[in-house]
């Protein structure tokens, strides 16, 4: 039988030779702790989200029992009932859209996380290319048109702030999407819905721009695009937009809050619209709805 021996600690061959304490306690020196991924832990992340998104949607059902009482007061619908101080539709437009698009941009450009997943960073852009049309193309192609309520503009630079805010804040410091949703049916589906939605509302903003030559004034029936089935044929755009950005995010909260947002606040506005065109054309076609081509 072969015997072990115990290996002998105190042999001179195995003690360390002169400067290597040194070098181990070097090798052994803590590093210094990794980047922090984001600010709060996830758990705070997600509470944040949720209450953020918790407020969203509590603010559309104010809006839309708001809207059963009365239009609200800017475009063809103001009204001096809320100050008589106002600015350019076209200078109103800019100011409170292209704030969300600097509230979101603030958020990506402050972020302590090191990485961001792409897909999140595909959703990102979709958001910034939207906010860019609105806040700057839109407003920099808009005739001549009535004055803007600045107590109306100001608030909804308050809320362009809140919203930009959330969908940034969620996209950059608390979701988390794997590549591979890239390939999944609702971000497929979702994109296209949002892209189409986008190419209506930008192409039905044409036409309503198209309507009234130089030196003109007044309304006029909206012709040809989608607005041969529906009065508000730029609102339907953008509620695809918007529900087709939910899509792809697959329902995220926050993205989902404000699609309810939008379609408790837009279709209301659009129907107001539809009866405005009504009431002002005898001749007004009588197979449009007002919305939602062949439902409302």
């Amino acid at each position: 039988m072969k015997t072990v021996t115990e290996p002998n600690y105190n042999n001179s061959s195995l003690t360390p030779r002169e400067g290597t304490e040194n070098e181990t306690s070097r090798t052994l020196t803590p590093l210094p702790p990794p980047p922090q991924k984001s600010r709060m832990p996830g758990t705070e992340l997600q509470d944040r989200v949720n209450l953020l998104s918790e407020i969203m949607l509590a603010y559309a059902g104010v809006m839309f029992l708001s809207s059963l009482f009365m239009r609200a007061p800017y475009g063809r619908y103001t009204s001096t009932r809320y100050g008589k101080l106002t600015i350019p539709s076209n200078l109103a437009w800019f100011i409170q859209e292209s704030s969300c698009f600097f509230t979101a941009l603030y958020v990506l450009l402050t972020t302590l996380r090191r990485s961001i997943p792409s897909v999140n960073k595909v959703l990102l852009f979709m958001f910034f290319a939207h906010y860019f049309q609105r806040g700057f193309v839109y407003p920099y192609l808009m005739k001549k048109s009535q004055e803007h309520p600045l107590f109306i503009t100001l608030n909804a630079v308050l809320f362009c702030v809140y919203h930009g805010y959330l969908q940034a804040f969620y996209l950059v410091e608390a979701a988390t999407y794997p590549a591979h949703h890239f390939y999944t049916p609702q971000f497929l589906l979702g994109s296209a819905l949002f892209l189409i939605g986008m190419g209506t509302n930008m192409h039905s903003d044409h036409l309503l721009r198209s309507l009234r030559g130089s030196g003109e004034s007044g309304y006029k029936i909206p012709r040809g695009g989608i607005f041969e089935y529906v009065s508000a044929g730029n609102y339907f755009g953008e509620l695809l937009e918007w529900w087709g950005f939910a899509l792809a995010s697959w329902f995220s909260l926050p993205a989902l809050s404000f699609a309810v947002f939008v379609a408790l606040f837009l279709i209301p506005r659009g129907m107001h619209h539809h009866k405005f065109y009504q009431e002002k054309f005898e001749d007004y076609p009588k197979n449009r709805k007002a919305i939602i081509p062949f439902i409302l």
